[in-house]
């Protein structure tokens, strides 16, 4: 383990729990981590995580603004997404790993292009769907989980691996945290 991918780490685990929570501290933390988390992947020729942590950096400034604008008080209420929307964007992520890993194994010397195009599709969908509080997103991020323990500990990324099985479990904590918070919601309303 090197110092980046400790510190890179640690901050994205702090975003990750802060998301479960549904705090809004979940954005600048994980700003923080994903640009560390680039510089690591680039190391180890993970190049669509690359992408993913760009992407992330992004995402977390428009779900820290979106988050935010209802005062620091007021949460936005978790919704579900419409099914059909939502296969939708499976398939959507399906199609952009088939491209994008044919891109990376045809172009360039990436390690699992399609096992790292596969992280990077379903991270983005996650991703779209916790900026909105869709209670979607953690099903999404329990798949992310489950392809990228085994894709980052045969990188040697050994933390890495073993923080996002741990993820994994937070991931179900948090579904069912959220689904709580939707159902409390529902019953006000």
């Amino acid at each position: 383990m090197t110092l980046l991918e400790g510190v890179a780490n640690a901050l994205a685990t702090a975003s990750i729990l802060l998301a479960g929570r549904n705090s809004v501290h979940t954005w600048w933390t994980g700003i923080a981590g994903c640009s560390l988390f680039a510089l690591l992947f680039w190391d180890t020729r993970l190049y669509a995580d690359v992408l993913l942590q760009a992407f992330f950096v992004g995402a977390s400034v428009v779900g820290w603004w979106y988050w935010s604008r209802h005062g620091e008080r007021a949460e936005l209420p978790i919704a579900r997404t419409a099914p059909r929307t939502l296969a939708w964007f499976v398939a959507g992520a399906a199609v952009a790993t088939l491209v994008y890993g044919s891109l990376l194994h045809r172009f360039t010397d990436a390690y699992a292009p399609f096992a790292d195009s596969t992280v990077l599709a379903l991270s983005v969908l996650a991703q779209l769907l916790l900026m909105r509080r869709r209670i979607e997103t953690w099903p999404i991020w329990l798949l992310v989980n489950s392809v990228a323990v085994p894709l980052y500990a045969s990188r040697g990324l050994m933390l890495t691996a073993v923080l996002y099985s741990a993820y994994w479990i937070n991931a179900w904590v948090a579904w069912r945290h959220w689904h709580n918070l939707f159902r409390r919601a529902e019953a006000v309303a």
